[in-house]
């Protein structure tokens, strides 16, 4: 689904934070559907790697890295080693993290460990694989955002905005690079089955705030993921797509 149509060769996806439940689905997904999926992790290679080996225990093609997203120097170094071997086409960008808090207690520390995960991340890793994809003149980037930059979310007004901006993001430089045969696309999970979900939602309160009554699953945004990579999806781009049970 995700191989290349012109040459022999798997295209490249990188997928960012890739150690978690839903990154794991996403670089399962794609690994499945014939891409080499480089699994990055922020410091712990050793999460990344065991990732990478299981994928290449079942015959996929994988391989495992590290740098942390929100130091713009180690990040470019990082892009500059992957980019050594040939273009990354297809570039997740998974990593995101959450520090709530209600605004008025809000820390400084809080506002912008959030932000530079989600947000400045993405431009960190993004930047430098664009060229390079923009050449290749075919590329997928995918954005995972959330459901509470569509509604909001109390206690979260540090994750709204870092996802908020994100889906903005998302919409600019699809129109930039529209022309070259790439895509750019945000997913925004709702409420989806986790070991942190868990602890913030119980059963009753899932049955409340979602309509179909459950928490989704991994693989159930890996699947759209999947999609909005392969050659399939080539005339859909600049989209906020949910993937929350009718949530919203």
């Amino acid at each position: 689904m995700t191989s290349s149509n012109s040459t022999s060769t798997p295209r490249r996806a990188l997928v960012t934070g890739a150690s978690g439940a839903l990154g794991q689905a996403i670089a399962r997904r794609l690994a499945q559907g014939g891409a080499h999926v480089i699994v990055h992790a922020n410091r712990r290679l050793d999460a990344a790697q065991a990732i990478a080996d299981e994928l290449r225990a079942a015959h996929l093609s994988a391989e495992a890295c590290a740098f942390d997203l929100t130091d713009r120097a180690a990040t470019h170094a990082a892009c500059e080693r992957l980019l050594a071997d040939a273009p990354v086409q297809i570039l997740v960008n998974n990593a995101g993290t959450h520090d709530d808090a209600v605004f008025p207690a809000l820390r400084e520390s809080q506002w912008h460990d959030v932000i530079d995960v989600s947000l400045n991340g993405f431009f960190h890793v993004t930047q430098p694989l664009m060229m390079p994809m923009i050449r290749t003149r075919w590329g997928r980037v995918i954005n995972i955002s959330s459901v509470a930059a569509l509604t909001g979310n109390r206690g979260q007004v540090n994750y709204a905005a870092a996802k908020g901006a994100l889906n903005s993001a998302t919409k600019a430089l699809a129109l930039e690079v529209a022309s070259r045969g790439i895509t750019v696309n945000a997913v925004a999970p709702g409420i989806i089955e986790s070991g942190m979900a868990e602890q913030v939602f119980d059963k009753a309160l899932i049955e409340r705030l979602v309509p179909m009554k459950r928490a989704g699953t991994a693989a159930e945004v890996a699947a759209l993921v999947a999609f909005l990579a392969s050659d399939d999806a080539a005339y859909i781009s600049g989209q906020v797509i949910s993937v929350n049970g009718a949530m919203v």
